[in-house]
């Protein structure tokens, strides 16, 4: 994920979370951001299953596979990068700390993939 997607990221995001409500609130541009990452992904997976009804070499599908997890890994990146960066930062400052185990919880999730 290169900086500037995370300073576009971070100039339009609006807070995603309130006490009451738990939504993500993305600018129209972050969504965009993240829906054209997410449709390639989706393409991406379309390919490798084309692969596999071609019988194509094992090695070459597993490449793919590995291209497309590193894609997806991507967008769950930028979507953490804007959480703590909103929701995180705008729950500390409201004092409410058990928001670092929450974090911790998901940050566990995204390693064990």
């Amino acid at each position: 994920m290169n900086e500037g997607n995370l300073e576009t990221f971070n100039q339009d995001e609006e807070s995603c979370c309130s006490s009451n409500e738990r939504k993500s609130h993305h600018s129209e541009k972050v969504k965009k951001n993240l829906i054209t990452r997410l449709n390639r992904v989706e393409g991406q997976i379309r390919g490798i299953k084309g692969m596999v009804e071609k019988d194509v070499y094992c090695d070459d599908i597993i490449t793919q596979i590995s291209a497309t997890q590193s894609a997806l890994n991507s967008v769950a990146k930028l979507l953490l990068e804007g959480h703590m960066k909103s929701c995180i930062a705008e729950r500390i400052q409201e004092g409410d700390m058990e928001v670092l185990d929450e974090l911790l919880v998901t940050i566990d999730r995204l390693i064990k993939k």
